[in-house]
């Protein structure tokens, strides 16, 4: 893709601290012993008092996040899982809306064809872009197989049609001026009149995180959404999947606005490349070789992936190998550095990579995720603090004078 009208701006290019809130004490042989993190995970694995104090520490970090001067605070939306500890966003974002005053609420987000009638999720996120005075941003994803289909049995085939006529729902009950009916596929409502509506108008700025699906890449343009690329493995895996993003942002007609796409990486910085490479190894290990381990029969049931991105999908010689060993489970630490599945090292080290990113990838959004695996309190504030004070200043300094229509205009960047 060609960039070249927007070269020589610069500006602030916006950080959002993304957590997944993980369960942290998985057995180390997890992997070995069970058949996946979600869906039929065994309960006695998980134990209450662990979760609670998770929750309170988590909770404190992404409000330390802001005080070291992160653009946006990112939650999001997962069931029956040990990889991640929120079944409802919006319940994280309440807290979020009254213990911090200036980050974005980043709320990536509500899985609404899983909610009946979508309008709950109207209410819900115009309650808290109320509360935290204008500063929501509004994420629909269709949502993993595991948390649709397995965990909460809705129907893989007509999964993407019924979260396309939610997101029409939602909006409409935002924005119509008087109550209406509305008589869908899948919802029928004699009146609709969602009650509040939210403080931003015509309402919260829509990001719709993704995995690589080509109707999601066309759904995003097509409507003037962001699209939020969620390749939990890393930036070199991801260039492919974001150049198709952006031959589909052109073919619509669309500009290259870096601020269409938001991409999250895994970071860990340290005071010199060799102290970052023995600090987050743990972490890492525990991420990617026990928080990801999903039985492979829940992933893409029939129906949940349409046949052109099916298409797409083998075509790709790069993401055949990355699943082929991903399915292993046995990810060296060496192998998570090398394929940029973690960026680690000193300030500089993940700066230049990260200013890297941000150019090639044309990307605006930088969902940072400075908390991962098991990684403790002490080490994730001391990471959130280095990236901070150290690589933030850096990378604010890309596509000035771009405009962002898709950032809460009540959410101050530093």
């Amino acid at each position: 893709m060609d960039f070249s009208r927007l070269a020589g701006h610069r500006g602030p290019v916006k950080l959002v601290w993304f957590h997944l809130m993980p369960y942290p004490k998985l057995p180390e042989d997890f992997n070995k012993k069970h058949r996946s993190v979600w869906v039929d995970i065994d309960p006695a694995l998980f134990d209450s008092e662990v979760i609670a104090e998770a929750y309170d520490e988590y909770i404190g970090q992404l409000v330390y996040a802001e005080e070291c001067g992160f653009d946006g605070l990112g939650i999001n939306e997962h069931h029956a899982n040990g990889y991640g500890l929120m079944p409802s966003p919006n319940l994280f974002a309440s807290v979020l809306a009254s213990r911090t005053s200036r980050a974005a609420l980043t709320i990536l987000g509500n899985s609404v064809a899983l909610y009946n009638p979508p309008v709950r999720v109207a209410e819900e996120l115009a309650v808290v872009d109320l509360m935290s005075r204008g500063r929501v941003i509004a994420g629909f994803p269709v949502g993993t197989s595991m948390d649709t289909a397995y965990a909460y049995s809705t129907n893989p085939g007509t999964l993407r049609a019924k979260y396309a006529e939610a997101i029409d729902l939602i909006v409409r009950a935002w924005t119509e001026p008087e109550p209406f009916a509305f008589n869908g596929r899948f919802t029928q409502m004699r009146t609709v009149n969602a009650i509040p509506r939210p403080l931003q108008k015509p309402h919260p700025p829509i990001w719709i995180p993704g995995g690589g699906s080509v109707e999601t890449f066309d759904f995003c343009a097509k409507n003037d959404y962001v699209y939020g690329a969620l390749s939990y493995y890393g930036h070199l895996l991801a260039r492919e999947n974001v150049g198709d993003y952006w031959r589909r942002v052109e073919a619509n007609g669309k500009d290259p606005n870096p601020n269409r796409l938001a991409f999250v990486q895994f970071i860990g910085v340290g005071d010199t490349d060799a102290e970052a490479y023995k600090l987050y190894r743990e972490p890492a290990e525990y991420f990617f070789n026990r928080s990801l381990h999903v039985y492979a029969g829940y992933a893409d049931p029939p129906g949940y992936v349409t046949e052109a991105s099916v298409r797409a999908r083998y075509k790709s010689t790069v993401r055949q190998v990355a699943r082929a060993k991903q399915a292993k489970h046995d990810l060296t630490w060496d192998e998570m550095v090398e394929k940029g599945y973690v960026v680690i090292g000193s300030p500089d080290t993940v700066r230049e990579t990260l200013e890297e990113v941000a150019k090639t990838f044309n990307c605006g959004h930088l969902l940072t995720a400075l908390h991962f695996g098991n990684m403790n309190d002490e080490l994730t504030r001391y990471n959130t603090k280095l990236f901070g004070d150290k690589v933030a200043p850096a990378l604010r300094g890309i596509y000035a004078d771009v405009d962002d229509p898709w950032w809460p205009a009540n959410a101050k960047a530093v």
